[in-house]
């Protein structure tokens, strides 16, 4: 594929998977293979698109109205390379924070291979402190 076609196919992921909540959206773009990590956390791994909706499905649980704004997108051959800012709303339990209904901000990015038409490997990389000192205040 061109690289335009792949800065498609990565816009398409964060619209479709994200701002709309398309979890067969995964399907259709996440090779069976691919491998996702830094999310959740920063040393996560994830292989494969089951792997990645458990997580997925834990995150649209506990954050409510998540849009991602995509700030720069540059393509080059078989990669993609995309900064993003994610605004949302913490309004689900999650693991060690009660929902708080605070609104909150991840500024991250994301480096992305494909394959057969695919997202197949995806590198995240998000400063989460923020997020978690936004959540740990009372």
């Amino acid at each position: 594929m061109s690289a335009d076609a792949n800065k498609a196919l990565v816009k398409r992921w964060f619209e479709e998977v994200w701002n709309q909540r398309s979890e067969a959206a995964i399907n259709e773009l996440f090779h069976p293979q691919g491998k996702v990590h830094g999310f959740p956390e920063p040393d996560s791994l994830l292989v494969g698109p089951e792997a990645f909706k458990v997580v997925y499905r834990q995150f649209i649980a506990t954050f409510s109205n998540i849009h991602i704004a995509l700030d720069d997108l540059i393509g080059e051959e078989d990669r993609v390379a995309v900064r993003w800012t994610c605004t949302m709303d913490h309004t689900g339990d999650a693991p060690g924070f009660a929902a708080t209904g605070r609104k909150a901000t991840l500024v991250g990015s994301s480096f992305v291979t494909f394959r057969d038409a695919r997202l197949f490997e995806g590198w995240n990389f998000t400063d989460l402190t923020k997020m978690r000192l936004l959540l740990q205040r009372s």
